[in-house]
């Protein structure tokens, strides 16, 4: 497999293309037809080559005939390329050109309209992901905010709850210990004179 890729890389691919340089160096119409004839033929065998690997590649030395079918393609003596396009494709090609035009017409028409159809759709998607992004950071961000003022706020209770007197937090409490606090106040002031 290796080696048949290999020879196909060569004679069948980069050997074609240097002559095809060659034709339009040198401008000879002859030589340009030959070789479009040959990219012709080598580009039906490769679309037909994609489906026939799939079912043939167990045939006995199915990869050593397509190594012979690019040689014989490619022949100056045997001419394979120009002979089927020639004989088969050009023929065929002649008589329903006007059917492939009509399709490639309306394939065109319709990839453009799948194309701005998708296009929009993407847009659409893109615009509603961007807003929805927006609306979620925005609450994110509000969040985070409002947690931060609600953080703060609890701070600034929590030291205003220490510097404020205890007989305001007293009054908030029941009764029984509203004496108490004050005792507590008296006995302390008392303390304090009696030192």
């Amino acid at each position: 497999f290796v080696f048949f890729f290999f020879c196909r890389l060569i004679f069948g691919t980069l050997y074609p293309a240097y002559y095809s340089y060659k034709a339009v160096k040198s401008k000879d119409i002859k030589e340009y037809v030959k070789w479009m004839m040959y990219w012709i033929i080598f580009a039906l065998f490769t679309t037909a080559e994609t489906f026939t690997d799939i079912f043939l590649c167990w045939f006995p030395f199915y990869y050593e005939l397509k190594i012979a079918f690019v040689a014989w393609l490619l022949s100056p003596y045997t001419k394979g390329s120009s002979l089927l396009y020639r004989k088969f494709v050009h023929p065929t090609l002649s008589s329903k050109e006007k059917e492939i035009d009509d399709c490639l017409v309306q394939a065109k028409d319709r990839s453009y309209d799948a194309l701005v159809h998708f296009g929009k759709r993407g847009l659409n998607v893109a615009a509603t992901a961007a807003v929805m992004a927006a609306s979620k950071g925005q609450g994110a961000l509000s969040e985070r905010l409002r947690s931060f003022s609600m953080q703060d706020l609890s701070t600034i209770r929590g030291d205003s709850s220490s510097t404020v007197p205890p007989s305001v937090t007293v009054r908030t409490s029941s009764k029984q210990s509203q004496p108490k606090t004050s005792r507590s106040a008296s006995e302390g002031t008392g303390s304090s004179g009696k030192c």
